[in-house]
């Protein structure tokens, strides 16, 4: 629930309102807040319990694409490299793949899994001048945002007030993901 500061209720509310800003309903938007899954960037949370919850929102929601952290959680964050460790056993386990096999395989025939690029920290902060680099690399899906799209992220990045330190701002006047998002399939 984004409780590490004791700040949970607050993140819960800022996420309602990030996403109310990008137009998800509060109805689509669910908090987990489980005692073995700490908002904490030094813990790795528990495979299969968090693959179990992920799994079962799934398929409450009927959800047929998933996009997530890659192995590099795209900051180092224990907490985001636990979400694509929990998203990829749930592929291999309902495929019934070893996890080193499963690259580039759908999640059975319903679900698709889409794995956002972490990149080195130089191509993280050069903005929109990374759009060219993205495109000459190999991916499966490349989301390049417009200029309002851009505005639209950064004022949903701002309802985030209590995590807004001054490396995050830094990140919306300079990040790349709030441009291009390089994606491949799971």
């Amino acid at each position: 629930s984004g409780n590490y500061y004791n700040q949970g209720e607050i993140r819960r509310k800022e996420l309602e309102q990030s996403c109310c800003v990008l137009g998800i309903p509060a109805s689509d938007v669910t908090v987990i807040d489980h005692r073995d899954l700490p908002d904490d960037p030094a813990v790795e949370w528990d495979t299969q319990l968090l693959a179990t919850l992920v799994l079962k929102h799934i398929e409450a929601k009927n959800i047929n694409l998933v996009v997530t952290f890659d192995a590099g959680g795209v900051s180092g964050h224990a907490n985001h490299i636990s979400l694509y460790s929990a998203v990829r056993y749930n592929v291999c386990r309902l495929l019934g793949v070893p996890p080193w096999a499963a690259a580039g395989s759908a999640w059975c025939c319903w679900c698709r899994v889409l794995v956002l690029e972490s990149v080195n920290l130089c191509r993280k902060y050069i903005s929109f001048l990374d759009v060219l680099i993205s495109c000459l690399l190999p991916r499966d899906a490349l989301f390049i945002l417009t200029e309002e799209e851009t505005e639209q992220a950064k004022r949903a990045m701002q309802c985030h007030r209590s995590q807004l330190l001054w490396f995050r701002r830094l990140y919306l006047l300079f990040s790349r993901y709030l441009v291009v998002n390089s994606l491949r399939l799971l």
